[in-house]
């Protein structure tokens, strides 16, 4: 099984695996966060933002910087027929990993009330706790997601991702909603829940919901990972006794452990780097809110008092507000990053089989196919978001507790479209330098970056007129800045040179239409359609919205076969992609 998942293995074949399971999480996220937004409001987002803010960092490590390393010890293995060296990976990071679980579910119970308390959302501690238990979850899975992505087999992790978040889903919801019921019944009639009392603005029922929803992720990784141990119990991984037998004696456990930290550590700090990143720009965006708020009130109620009047937020919750109405953007902007940054997992072991065998050729493909196929995702997106911003939130938001949030996360939405391209890139970049055994490179573009990200951010937010909209132009030059800095080690260690035409001016000229066309039919429809309550979500403007995605995607789609933007070796590595290449071929729509 091990040789024929060997034989069989491409960069888009493990990816749509997990484009497939990622869209179904992402689907099952929405079907999530979305009413649970609409339970918690804007205000209750707050605090279960903040919680994540200081979870990712943890989480990142145990989900992003393990797993690559596993990966890329078993491919490199495998591909050169040791199976008893990735037999003994297995047995050497179990052990290891539920130690660093132990560890970070410890920090995180350490950090809650510290790290609420310098935010100045002290309530979110509640969310902090319910969360922390996950990581130990999160460290078990990383364990097997590792292995048998490093044997290219993409199925325990695809499978294991869409029962976390089912565990989220039904769990969370309903977790959140016995809360807020219990909560209000509670205060109604005694003043107080859980001996805390209640405020003028009922903030402690929205924390203690939000934390009951987040609850529910701790409760989806613990599914999670039972299902990786149990999948591995019952099926094991492939490798027959004669592979066993005829492969070389098995390194000591220290050379294996010492491979896993040098690959492990520079491609953990990458992620601790990015995700520390974003917890200390979650922190100053908090408070560079805060203090812009405190101090230039009278500004920032009149670009959004319509906003704050109706959310009944008290003047100390605004800069709570407006950061909920931030994170919602968040769902849509990680939207496509997080789908595409599958084709960079599904990378790691092609080019690091390749790079083991020397094979430039293999690592040169794999590398145009990553970024092609990134950037027909990723610049049709952010030109919908470009041109939909409004219409999509206020699709999903209106009638809801988060309506009040629309009109200010608008505008940041459309912002992030702008730079989507970048953003989405740069993860499966990443991704490739640690194949190429270049891990530090990553973390040391990160980190530089984060320095300039966190100074542009302080200096924009503080501007009463900017706000929350300084924080896209600080993470844009941090992402442009870590992908110049990886491409420019990339092609210097392994001679990559891009076809620009078909990896990015030809997508770019697609999408350009696309936005065009969405923004029209828009327009339009919403001129003619104009039936339904304006203020509810089955409305004209709600289904002009919906034929401005439709035609937006045939446009752009039968731009990008007529430009002949494909390309043959792109399309055979999907499934049936021979079938569909002679398809194209015979009516001349391969580049």
């Amino acid at each position: 099984m091990a040789e024929k998942a060997q034989r069989k293995q491409n960069v888009l074949g493990g990816a749509m695996i997990l484009v497939v399971a990622t869209a179904l999480v992402k689907i099952i996220g929405a079907i999530y966060k979305i009413p649970l937004t609409g339970i918690i409001g804007t205000l209750g987002r707050g605090y279960f933002a903040s919680a994540y803010n200081i979870y990712t960092p943890i989480y990142a490590i145990s989900m992003a910087g393990l797993p690559v390393a596993v990966s890329t010890i078993v491919s490199r293995n495998v591909a050169l027929h040791r199976y008893r060296n990735v037999r003994q990976v297995l047995r050497v990071t179990g052990p290891l990993f539920i130690a660093l679980g132990v560890v970070g579910t410890a920090v995180l119970f350490l950090l809650a009330k510290p790290y609420a308390t310098s935010a100045h959302n002290a309530l979110a501690w509640y969310s902090v706790f319910a969360i922390a238990p996950s990581v130990l979850f999160c460290c078990i899975m990383s364990i097997f997601r590792g292995y048998y992505e490093g044997m290219s087999n993409m199925f325990p992790t695809a499978i294991s991702e869409v029962i976390e978040a089912l565990g989220k889903l039904v769990f969370g919801l309903a977790f959140a909603l016995w809360m807020l019921r219990y909560a209000t019944a509670q205060i109604e009639a005694t003043g107080a829940v859980f001996g805390v009392p209640a405020g003028e603005d009922g903030a402690i029922i929205y924390a203690l919901a939000a934390a009951a929803a987040i609850f529910g992720v701790t409760v989806g990784t613990a599914i999670g990972a039972l299902y990786t141990l149990l999948r591995h119990l019952l099926k094991k991984d492939g490798i027959s006794r004669e592979m066993l037998v005829n492969s070389p004696p098995a390194e000591s456990n220290g050379t294996i452990v010492r491979d896993i930290v040098r690959i492990a550590v520079p491609t953990a700090l990458s992620s601790l780097v990015l995700n520390v990143t974003n917890l200390i720009d979650a922190w100053m965006i908090q408070n560079r809110l805060g203090s812009v708020v405190a101090a230039h009130f009278d500004e920032i109620y009149r670009l959004y008092g319509h906003s704050i009047d109706a959310a009944r937020v008290l003047q100390d919750e605004v800069a709570t507000f407006l950061y909920g109405a931030y994170d919602t953007t968040l769902d849509f902007r990680n939207l496509v990053p997080t789908i595409m940054m599958t084709l960079g997992v599904s990378a790691i072991p092609i080019i690091s089989a390749a790079r083991a065998q020397n094979d430039k050729l293999k690592i040169h493909s794999t590398v145009n196919t990553v970024f092609r196929t990134t950037m027909l995702v990723a610049l049709p997106a952010g030109a919908g978001f470009i041109a939909l911003a409004e219409p999509i939130l206020r699709l999903l938001y209106n009638g809801t507790e988060n309506e009040p949030g629309v009109a200010v996360a608008a505008p940041v939405l459309a912002l992030y479209g702008v730079v989507m391209g970048i953003m989405t890139l740069s993860a499966p970049l990443t991704n490739i330098m640690q194949a190429i055994g270049r891990a530090d490179v990553p973390a040391k573009a990160l980190l530089s970056g984060c320095v300039i990200k966190i100074g542009l951010n302080w200096l924009l937010i503080g501007i009463p007129g900017l706000n929350i909209k300084g924080a896209v132009f600080g993470t844009s030059v941090f992402y442009l800045w870590c992908i110049f800095y990886d491409y420019r080690v990339l092609k210097k260690e392994t001679g990559v040179t891009v076809d620009w035409a078909t990896v990015f001016f030809k997508p770019l000229i697609a999408s350009a239409a696309c936005g065009v066309t969405a923004w029209g039919v828009y327009a339009l429809g919403s001129r003619f359609l104009t039936f339904g309550d304006p203020t509810g979500r089955l409305n004209g403007s709600s289904l002009s919205c919906l034929l401005a995605i439709g035609a937006a995607v045939v446009i752009y789609a039968i731009i990008v076969l007529f430009s002949k933007t494909l390309v043959k070796e792109d399309v055979i590595m999907l499934p049936k992609g021979e079938k569909i290449a002679k398809t194209l071929e015979k009516y001349r729509l391969l580049g």
